[in-house]
């Protein structure tokens, strides 16, 4: 074999990787252990067999705080809403945008139950197809209550409502408080 023919074979096995290795739409070309790139998918709520209990979607570790996130310091008991009531402050400057923001979040997340007007006639109680009739917010008892009283409801829950820390984040919560106090209970 000839000295000039060994570029000429490495030019053409370079040619053969470089078009042998396309990969197309049509075509994934060939892969070693293609399991291991294009693994099998599971839906949030489907069985697993991989898992020990056979559910897809995992716990979180015991005590673990997704970022960004300052874990709430208040218990969902007496205690814990005294506390709130006493060292919870909204500290946002109230502002007609605000407010707009808060009835629009009101409306979403709270209406539902206690109103539009907050009067506790929301729409899932005169329905019928909630028995308990939800707390006004706009009585005297509830006009008592100090805002961080009211943001700890909200981030606990009370009674028979739920809690709905998972649901609105703080910031929003707030806005609830203001809207609450500056326009429901100021009627």
């Amino acid at each position: 074999m000839s000295l000039r023919i060994i570029p000429l074979i490495l030019v053409s096995f370079g040619l053969f990787l470089i078009t042998g290795c396309d990969r197309t739409r049509m075509d994934k070309g060939y892969e070693y252990f293609p399991d291991m790139a294009h693994s099998q998918a599971y839906q949030t709520y489907s069985d697993n067999p991989a898992m020990e209990d056979g559910k897809t979607m995992r716990e979180p570790v015991a005590g673990t705080v997704p970022r960004h996130m300052i874990p709430y310091p208040y218990s969902a008991d007496f205690e814990g809403r005294e506390m709130a009531a006493v060292n919870l402050r909204n500290q946002h400057l109230i502002t007609e945008t605000l407010l707009e923001k808060g009835e629009s979040l009101y409306q979403v997340f709270c209406a539902n139950c206690h109103g539009i007007h907050g009067d506790g006639m929301g729409n899932l109680f005169t329905s019928g197809a909630y028995v308990i009739r939800p707390s006004s917010l706009i009585d005297e008892e509830a006009k008592s209550w100090s805002q961080g009283e009211i943001y700890h409801v909200i981030s606990t829950g009370w009674g028979v409502m739920g809690a709905h820390a998972s649901l609105i984040r703080p910031d929003d919560r707030w806005k609830i408080v203001a809207y609450v106090e500056e326009v429901l209970q100021a009627k």
